[in-house]
């Protein structure tokens, strides 16, 4: 709720409903138990009205994964789901098979330890935007998933394709409790980037290229584009 670029976020109303609301109804069209991790109560309660499932994490974690971590703690105590898939709640339009695609990758490669997506670059500003992040792949040609080598918010040397990083991923249960375990790493910290953390930790990282980036709200204009979305 107290984002700086948009404070009151998760909240704010699209089409007549919180985009929180609206995040949970089409991550719930991937036919996967569905929960929001939240750190403030009104999340929580607009979610629940909404007849979703809500934890309330403690507001002081650190990042997104302590706080994914402390929720599948708390909905899922046992460890019966291995996989744990994170879909950002700024994400109104996010397609359900984004988290398949997700799913899909860990089933697939044994070898993976997070999946997460990449789109080809939006426009050729988006080379030199370090808002944009990019994801350099071991990607073969014509393949459509590869292993992540690094991701950067610097311009990218040379030609070739520039593959944007979607923040959605997919995580085994293990792998994601390493990961929220060990410090902040040289290099994540350099870049402020999370994925690097997990890297230099050698955890394997692998991307299934998707065809466009959902729309994701950082700013008032974002919200602009979302309600005209609706």
């Amino acid at each position: 709720m107290a984002a700086t670029r948009l404070p009151g976020k998760p909240l704010a109303d699209i089409g007549g409903k919180p985009m929180i609301v609206r995040a949970w109804e089409q991550a719930s069209l991937s036919g996967f138990r569905v929960a929001v991790a939240a750190g403030d109560p009104e999340i929580v309660a607009a979610v629940q009205g909404a007849g979703g499932e809500a934890v309330l994490t403690d507001p002081d974690l650190p990042s997104g994964s302590d706080r994914i971590l402390a929720a599948a703690q708390a909905v899922d105590p046992d460890g019966a789901h291995e996989v744990v898939i994170n879909i950002q709640g700024d994400m109104p339009f996010a397609s359900p098979g984004l988290a398949q695609a997700c799913a899909e990758l860990l089933t697939r490669e044994s070898a993976c330890d997070i999946a997460t997506l990449v789109a080809a670059e939006a426009d050729v500003s988006d080379r030199t935007n370090p808002d944009v992040v990019k994801a350099v792949l071991a990607l073969p040609q014509g393949a459509t998933t590869g292993r992540a080598l690094y991701f950067t918010r610097s311009t990218l040397y040379g030609d070739g394709a520039v593959w944007r990083h979607v923040g959605i991923y997919g995580y085994r249960r293990q792998a994601l409790a390493r990961f929220c375990a060990a410090p902040p790493s040289p290099l994540e910290t350099r870049e402020k980037l999370e994925q690097l953390r997990a890297l230099e930790m050698g955890l394997q990282i692998w991307a299934s290229v998707i065809d466009e980036a959902p729309l994701s709200v950082d700013n008032p204009a974002d919200l602009e584009a979302a309600r005209a979305l609706a």
